[in-house]
């Protein structure tokens, strides 16, 4: 039911689709809660109600009612609160893109837990079709879109530090946490994600001086970084203190 003008919100009755595997809804004008009887659908993978006007809390049950879930795009809607924990619970899931809300509060420090974002696949399986913001654009992704792994927490209201288990995610392809208010240093290790192909961290207030390692050598647009005044090193033309960035270098190397 992607792309069309329906409005209104979503009824309780979709509860009683207990068996259902792909509720997608995006782009439409819907708004509302999300209704809790969804938890009843705990055989859902794919679970895509972006580009509409839903509000509220991004419900808890999410994490503890629907353990297959693969993908979850809540993006471009009207949520708010925090991000919850329980999201970390999802070892399957593989694309997290909870982008252009008003999200706020910290980003969970058990992120490193989505285990679906470090594991390799064994065999193609169909997971439908999605648009995913990779490299600054929307694209459609069909046959190959359960190799995609993504986490997309950009133009909210986040706070705090980058969480270092966000380093866990070995086969992690895509990180945007732009347009925050995210503080501290980048995590040491984020150079040794090896599967990164698309990193956002501009528009923040991070500091420090930005990471090495052999992954962000090949990530070296300096428009993944701007806007955080008090970030130095390369890709970017701020110089570092040369004490700092050594100090930086032997930590990322240990």
């Amino acid at each position: 039911m992607n792309n069309n003008n329906l409005s209104g919100e979503l009824p309780s009755s979709m509860g009683s689709l207990r068996f259902v595997r792909f509720l997608m809804i995006s782009n439409n004008h819907l708004s509302g809660e999300i209704p809790s009887a969804l938890q009843n659908c705990t055989a859902i993978h794919t679970l895509d109600l972006g580009g509409n006007r839903f509000s509220g809390n991004v419900p808890a049950w999410i994490g503890e009612r629907m353990p297959n879930l693969l993908i979850l795009r809540l993006r471009s809607n009207l949520f708010h609160g925090s991000i919850p924990s329980q999201l970390c619970t999802l070892s399957s899931l593989h694309i997290l893109d909870l982008g252009e809300n008003n999200l706020s509060g910290f980003i969970p420090s058990c992120v490193g837990n989505l285990s679906g974002m470090a594991s390799e696949i064994d065999s193609q399986r169909y997971e439908a079709e999605l648009m995913v913001w990779r490299k600054g654009r929307e694209d459609l992704y069909k046959s190959i879109l359960y190799l995609v792994n993504s986490m997309d927490l950009s133009n909210n209201n986040l706070c705090g530090e980058v969480p270092e288990g966000v380093t866990n995610l070995s086969r992690l392809g895509t990180l945007n946490l732009s347009i925050n208010h995210l503080t501290g240093k980048i995590p040491d290790k984020i150079g040794s994600l090896q599967g990164l192909e698309t990193l956002d961290l501009s528009r923040n207030q991070l500091s420090g001086v930005i990471p090495p390692g052999n992954q962000l050598q090949t990530l070296d647009d300096p428009s993944i970084y701007e806007n955080n005044p008090a970030l130095c090193g390369p890709p970017t033309t701020a110089k570092c203190p040369v004490k700092r960035m050594r100090m930086r270098t032997e930590m990322a190397l240990k």
